[in-house]
């Protein structure tokens, strides 16, 4: 069979794509030309409307059985075949799914600070001109409402980084030993040894990969007149491109998504308060993912550094990281 033998499966916006670059460079591994092809998201066709833009990467899925197993033709003999969608760890219909068609499969989870990959997913679609609330903590708060109105997974800021519901539900379906769980802290600032780690995991040669490719940073456009200008036309675009054939809609928009970023600054770290009125959304699943793992990842409701330092002064009260300062996730 032409199915993969594991799957990079979670979560967004955690260095899928700089892993899934990284373990294509390996011998013994082979990656799916199409990095993200979401086969397990559908049962059939994807939606067909959403929100801004989501109707545009529906286009994008790889859902008829024949397609997906043809992204491995070219496996050379021998190699362990992979692909990386990081929404199925999110999507329990898809871990059915894959339980269902590959039981032996090798699953790879990259875990990151909840709040930091919330505001990173809002700034990559606030950057792409498609969310039209220029405040993450207001975005999350009119998750729900999207939801019941069908937006696709990608808007779904916090319950994406719900991993303690994800996991424990993924460990029902699979043994333990089939499922690696890491930080994506450690695939930044340990590259290497979160790539051996992965190898071994695999049975696959260690020592091979020693770094990930480095990724894009996000343009932060600002809120003004010119934003606000680009990006209502952009989403009248996208939304327009859903009637445009094959890749037009992406030709039409594509001009317009570059000149929106063309002159943002670099991603603004989260201030406190941001992160003080988030926090709340992922508190009692750090204590669910605590309990699923048996790791601690309590240093994510505290504060956090930024490349700056601080991200605003601790309010009084607030518990003291080790070491005397904030711990970095």
């Amino acid at each position: 069979m032409g199915l993969p033998d594991f799957l990079v499966c979670g979560a967004p916006k955690a260095g899928t794509t700089a892993l899934h670059a990284a373990l294509a460079g390996h011998p013994s591994l082979y990656m799916s030309p199409v990095k993200e092809p979401k086969f397990f998201l559908t049962d059939g066709p994807p939606p067909t409307r959403g929100g801004p833009g989501d109707a545009q990467t529906y286009r994008e899925h790889v859902w008829r059985r024949a397609d997906y197993e043809a992204l491995f033709d070219e496996a050379p003999p021998g190699t362990l075949r992979g692909e990386s969608t990081p929404f199925y760890l999110y999507d329990l219909a898809s871990q059915r799914r894959i339980r269902a068609l590959i039981p032996e499969v090798r699953l790879i989870t990259i875990l990151r600070d909840p709040v930091e990959r919330a505001h990173s997913n809002w700034t990559h679609l606030w950057s792409a001109g498609l969310e039209p609330i220029s405040d993450v903590v207001r975005a999350c708060a009119a998750e729900e409402r999207r939801i019941e109105d069908g937006w696709a997974a990608f808007w779904h800021y916090v319950r994406l980084g719900r991993y303690g519901e994800q996991l424990q539900h993924l460990l029902t379906l699979f043994p333990r030993e089939q499922v690696l769980v890491f930080r994506y802290r450690d695939l930044l600032e340990r590259p290497a040894e979160a790539l051996d780690r992965i190898c071994s995991f695999l049975g696959v040669e260690t020592g091979v990969l020693t770094e990930l490719p480095r990724e894009n940073v996000t343009a932060h456009p600002d809120l003004n007149a010119r934003h606000r200008i680009l990006a209502r036309t952009l989403r009248l675009g996208v939304t327009a491109g859903t009637l445009l054939p094959g890749d037009l809609a992406t030709r039409v928009t594509a001009p317009l998504e570059r000149a929106l970023q063309g002159n943002g600054r670099p991603r603004r770290p989260l201030t406190w308060e941001q992160r003080a009125a988030l926090i709340p959304y992922f508190a009692s699943d750090v204590g669910l993912l605590e309990e699923v793992t048996g790791e601690p990842f309590g240093d994510w409701l505290e504060p956090r550094p930024s490349s700056g330092g601080m991200v605003g002064a601790r309010p009084a009260g607030q518990r003291q990281a080790r070491n005397g300062r904030p711990r970095s996730g």
